[in-house]
């Protein structure tokens, strides 16, 4: 199977999912899977920390936007484009402009997806770090960063405290 890029369509917001369903219902009827390979509405579990506790929610990662993973021709771009609730390709005149590897692995869609790491850690906790160039330093954290998954800690530097970002994956609770 030929592999194509990653286009970004904007949509109605809201449509999204309905976008997603009507493009792979098309695909369907048109016999297209050879040509438009993956449909993706980008979400993401986020815990929200409301009056009446903690509730895990499913949260749209880009409200508005929806990824094809496609060869781009005629055929491809009409379909796309006159899906109900699609409002264009995103690109300049809606001219469609693949994503690069470098923009899909920042937003974490390169080959295989990051792993959420899930951490019991909270501000004032002490953790060490066992990764990276910091390793073998302990300290507290000042502050923790669940969407980039990092914990800030107090490292010194030049004889004066420096606060520095680590990755879940290189600390460990001390």
């Amino acid at each position: 199977m030929a592999e194509g890029n990653w286009y970004v369509v904007h949509t109605y917001s809201g449509y999204e999912n309905k976008v997603k369903a009507n493009i792979e219902k098309t695909i369907e009827n048109r016999n297209l899977q050879d040509q438009i390979f993956e449909v993706l509405v980008p979400v993401e579990e986020v815990v929200e920390n409301k009056n009446d506790g903690k509730k895990t929610v499913t949260r749209k990662m880009f409200p508005g936007y929806v990824f094809v993973n496609m060869l781009l021709n005629d055929d491809t771009w009409y379909v796309v484009r006159n899906t109900r609730g699609v409002t264009g390709f995103v690109g300049p005149g809606s001219k469609p402009v693949p994503l690069t590897q470098e923009e899909m692995a920042s937003m974490g869609f390169a080959g295989a997806k990051k792993p959420v790491v899930v951490m019991d850690i909270a501000e004032g906790d002490y953790i060490e770090v066992i990764h990276g160039i910091w390793e073998g330093v302990a300290g507290k954290v000042r502050s923790v960063n669940q969407t980039k998954q990092a914990v800030t800690i107090n490292v010194d530097m030049f004889g004066r405290e420096t606060p520095v970002e680590i990755s879940y994956t290189d600390i460990k609770k001390a």
